[in-house]
């Protein structure tokens, strides 16, 4: 039933609709007003830097982490050709603060976009004082949290002038997210035509999966409160396991549930269909990022300084809500048996080439 019609049963609708707004809001401790439902981070990053397109002064410079997901750096480069400073990063592939704040200083950035967790390598930035520094120098500041939202606490959130996240991230539906704006603002919509989400972002919207998405983040929040998420292995765990892995970022902060490795030897498509035959899932990149195996997110770690025969290498593992210690423990005992295999393969190989 479209919340927008004017028949009574559309304002029950409509009513459930507010009223999931008002829990979010509640949630991210802001005013509800500051909240667009939409199909998610993508549409959202995409309808963020169109807006500062269309209101900061002409001529103005905007500057991203180049370890950006895919959609933000496609839409930097699509309203501001020519514009786009990417930003320094740290010897773990954080955002370089202090390179940042001179930036700010001399006032080359109009605005800036810097991730909160990257959703390749589960490094944090330095998010909450990004967002303190663009403030103190008049600089509008946008936070791409898919990878954080219903992982981490969402405190501090709300001192960012906009922030984009997307439902599935956190166990809610496909196809649902939402975005916060400054308060009071202008939006320069990017959908445009019925008046929906206060005439910033049109077309009906989908309660039911905006009510579940609501529900979604309510339940993980809960279990972040309750602390009851499993951490993963430690960085000497991994080494443990499988002797020359690396871990990338190495002990720099990361996200409880993201891991991102370089293995020794042996292409990343050797390793994950050995691993698949142990039912085991793992991937060599963000989906959004490419589609050949083991060709996908190159960019990242590219800008991390990884060479390529290190990027051919790379695996990423990521674990849910219900993930367990022992879950954790095993996937290193298969990683473990999958080197043994892959080196023992190698060694024959090279025995038959040497009979021959």
């Amino acid at each position: 039933m479209n919340p927008s019609s004017p028949y009574r049963q559309a304002a029950a609708v409509h009513a459930r609709l507010n009223a999931a707004r008002g829990r979010l809001a509640d949630l991210m401790a802001i005013d509800a007003e500051r909240i667009v439902f939409n199909s998610g981070a993508s549409e959202g990053n995409h309808a963020i830097f169109g807006h500062l397109a269309a209101t900061l002064p002409a001529g103005s410079c905007v500057g991203i982490s180049p370890t950006e997901h895919a959609s933000l750096q496609a839409a930097a480069e699509l309203f501001f050709p020519g514009r786009v400073i990417l930003l320094a990063l740290d010897h773990a592939g954080r955002v370089d603060r202090t390179a940042l704040r001179k930036q700010l200083i001399a006032g080359k950035l109009a605005a800036v976009s810097v991730m909160a967790a990257n959703n390749e390598t589960g490094i944090v930035n330095p998010w909450r004082q990004i967002a303190q520094d663009c403030r103190e120098f008049g600089c509008l500041y946008h936070c791409d949290a898919a990878q954080w939202v219903g992982k981490m606490p969402l405190a501090g959130l709300g001192d960012c002038d906009f922030v984009t996240a997307s439902a599935h991230k956190f166990g809610g539906p496909k196809g649902v997210g939402f975005l916060v704006l400054p308060s009071a603002v202008d939006f320069h919509a990017s959908i445009r035509g019925g008046l929906q989400e206060g005439g910033r972002r049109a077309g009906t919207e989908d309660v039911p999966a905006i009510i579940a998405m609501v529900a979604a983040l309510e339940h993980a929040n809960a279990a972040l409160a309750a602390a009851a998420l499993v951490e993963q292995p430690s960085l000497a765990e991994w080494q443990a396991a499988v002797p020359g892995i690396q871990v990338v970022g190495g002990t720099a902060k990361d996200l409880w549930n993201t891991r991102c490795v370089i293995m020794p030897d042996h292409a990343s498509v050797r390793w994950v269909r050995a691993l698949e035959r142990r039912e085991w899932i793992c991937g060599t990149g963000a989906a959004c990022s490419g589609s050949s195996l083991g060709h996908a997110g190159y960019s990242v770690l590219e800008h991390m300084g990884y060479s390529s025969a290190q990027r051919d290498r790379m695996l990423r593992f990521s674990s849910g809500w219900q993930t367990s210690a022992q879950d954790w423990r095993a996937l290193l005992a298969a990683l473990a048996a999958v080197y043994t295999e892959l080196q023992e393969q190698a060694d024959h190989s090279l025995s038959s080439v040497l009979r021959l």
